[in-house]
């Protein structure tokens, strides 16, 4: 609305995705100890690897050149004795930068730094600090403990443990996944109900085809409406047994969705996830096995996943989208 003569490209998440895992496949080459922040960013302990590949500053160029040549793209790299310091130093060079930390030399780093540059902490909390005067890290540091865990808490407390470059977090290599969802941002607002249930509809199929890529099952459906005015609510229901099936989902939905303002208020934003989950070998089995689970039920869902995998997912869909 503030620059109509903008020109919008469609996301293309597909193809982030598969770049994305170019760039994970690269990490793990010089380290099995992955731990990825997001689809494009990821902590590396390399501490086992040095005899290997080198100094980790060797390793972070290795990594950055092997990007480069690759895909195409290019890496900011931060090196240092902590994942907090790490993070703060690949920001500090953008967009193709390596930044290096000697352990000596941490609190040199990180005290000029603007209290903005600390990881968790947003515009409000940085005005919080400033009514007490603290507007870089070395303010922070030598700001009594007590009196920032009385204002904020235990936030207070770890913001003031970090601000002195002390972090001891391992990198985890693997995160077991919370949930598995999928929203959409429309173009332009949606207020008629059918719409509305047209596009959860698909949404529940790019669900279902996650779990079922992942092998997991969930039990706890959550819809997330996202008004016009930008108000975002969620409505949640946990289901009697766990389910990775697409009608299921959507009819759960359909249901959460009679708890909302949908049909009445233009929507721009939908979204279904599915949380507890779990695998088969953890799921209780059913004595009576129901219709909804039966063989046939699942022997349909892998023969719909074949076909999208090849053909994308126009390739098979519920004749209802054939509009969408």
């Amino acid at each position: 609305r503030l620059c109509p003569g903008g020109i919008y490209v469609p996301v293309r998440m597909s193809r982030y995705q598969a770049v994305s895992d170019q760039l994970f496949e690269i990490f793990h080459r010089l380290t099995p100890l992955v731990e990825g922040l997001s689809i494009d960013e990821a902590f590396l302990d390399v501490t086992g690897c040095v005899r290997l590949f080198g100094k980790p500053v060797d390793i972070a160029q290795k990594i950055k050149d092997t990007v480069s040549k690759e895909t195409g793209l290019t890496v900011s790299a931060g090196v240092a004795p902590s994942k907090f310091v790490a993070k703060i130093a690949s920001d500090m060079d953008k967009p193709d930068g390596l930044t290096v930390v000697h352990p000596d030399r941490i609190r040199e780093f990180l005290d000029p730094l603007p209290i903005r540059k600390m990881w968790g902490v947003g515009k409000v909390t940085q005005e919080a600090l400033a009514q007490l005067n603290i507007r870089t890290f070395r303010d922070l540091s030598q700001m009594p403990v007590e009196v920032l865990e009385k204002r904020f808490g235990k936030h207070g407390v770890k913001m003031h443990i970090l601000s002195m470059g002390l972090d001891e977090r391992e990198v985890v290599p693997e995160h077991d996944a919370k949930s598995i969802g999928h929203e959409d941002t429309f173009g332009t607002d949606i207020i008629d109900l059918g719409l509305a249930k047209k596009e959860l509809l698909a949404l529940a199929h790019k669900v279902a085809h996650r779990m079922r890529k992942d092998e997991v099952t969930g039990k706890t459906v959550t819809l997330k409406v996202k008004y016009s005015d930008f108000t975002l609510i969620t409505r949640a229901t946990t289901l009697p047994e766990s389910t990775d099936d697409a009608p299921e989902i959507y009819s759960t939905a359909c249901t959460l969705l009679e708890k909302t303002a949908v049909g009445k208020r233009p929507v721009r934003l939908l979204g279904i996830s599915i949380s507890h989950l779990s695998t088969d070998s953890e799921s209780q089995l059913s004595l009576f096995l129901e219709e909804k689970r039966s063989p046939k039920k699942g022997k349909l869902n892998t023969a719909m996943d074949s076909i999208q995998e090849k053909f994308g997912d126009k390739g098979i869909r519920p004749g209802t989208l054939l509009t969408k």
